[in-house]
């Protein structure tokens, strides 16, 4: 039982940056969405239009706020940090059936859409878990 110091790998888990750099990286598919679907709002639009989502305005304006607004309340480890894995998790589930339908497909292009659809759930217990470790970093560390 030594103290935080002696165990460099303690100190590291820890540590706030880390986590600040895990969840950039985790919802990095989020926000980098996010950002791309502002600078091309008229290709959102038409991804929008694609999957038959209507009005195409109103669905990737919602898009982007919940990549972007989810994306921050997790990276920043706010006390909404859950309702942002929350929203995302919804939102990747909720691509499944609109964006990667392999039941339907065949060949190597069903094969590729449910590797996709297995990596989707591989997120939404990622964000589960920063749900998770947000909410005990909350209420169970020190805040420095």
């Amino acid at each position: 039982m030594g103290s935080k110091l002696s165990n460099p790998m303690q100190s590291l888990l820890r540590s706030r940056w880390l986590y600040h750099l895990a969840t950039a990286a985790l919802t990095y598919i989020f926000w980098w969405s996010g950002l791309s679907k502002l600078l091309d709002f008229a290709g959102a639009q038409a991804e929008m239009q694609h999957f038959g989502l209507n009005p195409p305005a109103l669905f990737a304006l919602a898009t982007i706020a919940v990549q972007l607004i989810g994306s921050a309340f997790i990276i920043t480890g706010s006390r909404w940090a859950w309702l942002g894995a929350g929203a995302l998790a919804v939102f990747t589930l909720s691509t499944i059936p609109l964006a990667h339908r392999f039941w339907e497909m065949e060949g190597m292009v069903g094969v590729l859409e449910k590797a996709l659809v297995q990596d989707h759930i591989s997120v939404i217990g990622g964000l589960m878990m920063t749900a998770i470790l947000a909410e005990w970093r909350r209420n169970y560390t020190p805040h420095e």
